[in-house]
């Protein structure tokens, strides 16, 4: 008796939003929720609208058989992700009623009913007040069940029924076996006779943990109304804002800098209470007129209390003057409201130099004075680039301002050679004495036979070459491949990533604006590039926008893509080639509508 005293289970609270993935659906990604809908993983339904229902759609019916029984049935893909970023203003909304939270899964949550029982005066009047609150702040249907337990009032909720102390286990004892969601241990149970909690919760212990192990034992507690383990409460973020109201608008910047002085001072206190360091800081200003500013500066240390103040006058210092490059003057009237957030914080001590000094104080005054640019001039003024994926050198980089995290838009995983099953070595000037392996003349690339020697002319002792080792021809373009337009997509594991992207080395510039250009042939004639990837003639001059022409002595491609062909506005079908010319120079030429363009150039 005592054992069972210890482990009964408090009052609990807890919130059901029924049909959930579909609802989730519904505020992510549109999908019409009154209609019939369903929710798939692995091919079977894990949730359905009412409107399915009333179709004869059930939980665990396979895909062709839901659609068989509601032909206008609209599928949607389970993301346990986007069910738990759309329940999170929910779970808010019932932390503004009462504390002590814990999300049970998405879609539902428990909580303690004792305080909430206390302050609302029972606990029928919590269960309202918190199906209030649920349905004003996220127009969201919500049940709540209360019993003895997270599982006892899970099941409560179906019903929207509250069960008086000491009545749970009457109450699960004519609930069925299948109520546990231990589908083989319910059909195991059914077979021996046991069809509800009830029946299985008179069963002796010992002999259902000899029987049905760990996890009957634990299934044989909440069948008795005992929890495994009490309540997890999810603690609420702290508010950690700080924000002044001033009665005499603030005009001047030293007035203005020791108002956000203060402030600063105010932040990096109520961080360190809470053993919170700074990296990233939200600074936002009202003016009298209602005018709004914001701004965001970011930080790869911890900002002390002196650097929070300093990056504050900074940015007043640039709104107050009108300093900033491509923005209107100076506001029309002073700062009435300052407000600084800390948008990214971690652990004071989380944060460690580097091993070498690369957060030294060389590095720390470069920073300063990079931000202090970006202060007046605004936070584009100073760039750094990011690499990342792509088939072309002018996508393969993206500029974002100085202090910013250095995301690639396009993530790009390491890769060796842009065609599977094809090696390329360095590219390199052959001569006469260096004829002592298998090479391709790059001019000559689609010739199937690797092994022998190719011709080389001895009057053209600078063409490029390369070794390679072919075992299977290149595929003809390098398209991307588009989930659910009838195009199959490509195993990741037989291709590298971006497929046809340019071959090492990277150029060292890339021109903002391609040059145009004309590649002709020995007679002067313009080369072009047939649909079956073919030159109609060797390349043997280059002549950029109205320039002379200028020999090629090497040169190597085409390098086909065909990129987003399925949007018209964004499609580029082209064929790069790489060219050394007779000045010594290497470019990055592109074929693309028959127009040729100089897009890099090389070191």
């Amino acid at each position: 008796m005592s054992g069972d005293r210890e482990g009964a289970a408090g009052r609990t609270i807890l919130v059901w939003c029924p049909d959930w993935p579909v609802v989730a659906a519904e505020i992510v990604d549109g999908v019409e929720a009154s209609g019939p809908v369903v929710v798939l993983h692995g091919n079977r339904v894990v949730a359905c609208s009412e409107a399915a229902r009333l179709d004869g759609v059930r939980r665990g019916l396979r895909r062709r058989e839901a659609q068989s029984r509601c032909p206008q049935l609209v599928v949607v893909e389970h993301d346990p992700a986007r069910d738990a970023r759309a329940f999170e203003p929910v779970v808010a909304a019932v932390e503004e009623v009462a504390v002590g939270v814990e999300v049970v899964r998405p879609g539902t949550c428990a909580l303690a009913a004792r305080g909430p029982s206390r302050y609302f005066g029972g606990e029928e009047a919590a269960a309202e007040r918190i199906v209030e609150r649920i349905a004003e702040a996220c127009a969201v249907e919500s049940q709540v069940g209360i019993a003895d337990g997270v599982f006892a009032a899970g099941l409560a909720a179906r019903d929207g029924l509250v069960v008086g102390p000491g009545e749970t286990p009457r109450f699960l004892a004519g609930v069925t076996i299948e109520a546990l969601e231990r589908p083989e241990l319910a059909d195991l149970l059914t077979r021996l006779g046991v069809r509800t909690l009830g029946d299985f919760a008179a069963l002796p212990a010992a002999d259902v943990i000899t029987r049905f192990g760990f996890d009957g034992a634990l299934a044989h507690r909440l069948a008795a109304g005992l929890d495994d383990r009490p309540l997890s409460v999810r603690r609420p973020p702290p508010d950690l804002d700080v924000s002044e109201t001033y009665d005499e608008p603030l005009e001047r910047v030293d007035v203005a800098a020791f108002a956000g002085r203060v402030l600063a001072e105010r932040l990096h206190e109520k961080l360190a209470a809470h053993g919170l360091a700074c990296t990233r800081l939200g600074i936002e200003a009202v003016t009298a007129d209602g005018q709004e500013l914001h701004r965001v500066w970011r930080h790869d240390g911890t900002l002390t209390a002196a650097a929070i103040a300093e990056r504050v006058r900074w940015q007043l210092d640039g709104w107050l003057t009108g300093a900033r490059r491509g923005a209107p003057a100076r506001p029309t009237a002073g700062l009435v409201r300052l407000r600084l957030i800390p948008d990214g914080v971690l652990v004071h001590l989380g944060l460690q130099p580097g091993l070498w000094g690369d957060a030294g104080a060389e590095r720390e005054r470069a920073h300063r004075a990079l931000s202090r640019v970006q202060g007046l001039l605004g936070p584009e003024a100073v760039v750094t680039p990011a690499a990342g994926g792509g088939r072309s050198a002018d996508d393969q980089v993206r500029l974002v301002p100085w202090g910013d995290e250095r995301v690639p838009d396009r993530p790009s995983a390491p890769h060796t050679d842009p065609i599977p099953d094809f090696v390329l070595t360095p590219v390199q000037a052959l001569t006469p004495e260096s004829r002592l392996a298998p090479v391709i003349q790059l001019h000559s690339r689609r010739d199937p036979d690797a092994s022998a020697p190719a011709e080389y002319p001895a009057d053209a002792p600078g063409r490029l070459t390369f070794l390679s080792s072919r075992r299977t021809p290149p595929p003809p373009l390098a398209e991307e491949p588009v989930a659910g337009k009838g195009k199959p997509a490509r195993r990741a594991q037989a291709w590298p990533p971006w497929p046809g992207r340019l071959p090492r080395p990277q150029p060292a510039v890339v021109l903002p604006r391609p040059l145009g250009a004309v590649v002709l042939d020995d007679a002067g004639s313009p080369v072009g590039v047939s649909a079956r990837l073919e030159l109609t003639a060797a390349p043997a001059a280059l002549v950029v926008e109205r320039g002379r022409p200028v020999g090629i002595v090497g040169w190597t491609g085409p390098w086909p893509v065909d990129e987003r062909w399925w949007a018209p506005g964004e499609s580029r079908r082209r064929a790069r080639f790489q060219m050394t010319l007779a000045d010594g120079r290497a470019l990055l030429v592109s074929l693309a509508g028959g127009h040729w363009a100089v897009e890099a150039v090389y070191d």
